[in-house]
């Protein structure tokens, strides 16, 4: 595995550290007045044992695709679809950021239904009770990790680019491994100084809940549509080399 392949693992890793799931659910724990600091490691150990048990059957699954896909990637149909796929992420990327959600709210309104619940309010009832059970952290985890896990585009890429790398088996779970380890880091280090130098980090713990929960939804939107576009342009160069348009 190329120092550059490394790189780009180690900065996709860094990226999925900061989804609400991986950084907004530990600082909204981490905010309280009371931390609950066993609360938070197993927390964020139930949720890495997610991602590194997905990434194994991804894995898994993914060598076995590898010589299927091969056969079709070069094909113009495979390329309209590609192409076709992008376009769909940056339409659905403009719907999923701030805009889109107040657009959605209005028509609900408009319809005379009352507003939904918010993913995040929900599970922030769940995680910041009064005396949650570690079953409840355990639980949320889980389910943060299943509805993050199909939008969290970097660790998709991330898989790709483990399965397309000349690492044996071993060397993929390791670096696995090391993936979802790094996912969890910003995390444990902010729980370190929360617990060490707890006046001093409050205040900026505060402002990064705030700045996640006000900018959650453009951070998707914008993830979607890059994706989005890099696939379109992708697909149109494979057409054009093609000669399909």
């Amino acid at each position: 595995m190329t120092l550059a392949i490394t790189g780009t693992l180690l900065l996709l890793a860094l990226i999925d550290s900061t989804s609400f799931g991986t950084l907004g659910i530990p600082v909204l724990m981490l905010v309280q007045r009371r931390v609950r600091a066993r609360a938070l490691v197993v927390y964020l150990l139930v949720l890495s044992g997610f991602y590194f048990a997905l990434g194994l059957v991804l894995l898994a699954g993914a060598e076995g695709l590898a010589t299927a896909l091969a056969r079709i990637g070069t094909s113009a149909t495979f390329a309209w679809i590609q192409l076709g796929l992008g376009v769909l992420l940056v339409a659905v990327s403009f719907l999923v950021d701030r805009r889109g959600t107040e657009w959605r709210r209005q028509r609900r309104a408009a319809r005379g239904l009352a507003p939904r619940e918010s993913r995040a309010n929900r599970l922030k009832d769940q995680l910041l009770g009064a005396h949650p059970s570690l079953r409840t952290v355990a639980s949320v985890a889980v389910v943060a990790g299943l509805i993050e896990a199909v939008s969290m585009i970097p660790y998709l890429g991330a898989i790709g680019l483990l399965t397309q790398s000349d690492l044996a088996a071993v060397g993929k779970v390791g670096v696995l491994a090391g993936y979802v380890v790094v996912m969890a880091l910003p995390a444990l280090l902010l729980l370190g100084l929360r617990l060490l130098a707890h006046r001093a980090i409050a205040p900026i713990l505060d402002r990064v809940n705030r700045w996640i929960e006000r900018n959650q939804a453009e951070m998707l939107g914008w993830t979607l549509g890059i994706v989005g576009v890099l696939l379109a342009l992708n697909a149109w160069q494979q057409l054009q080399q093609l000669g399909a348009v």
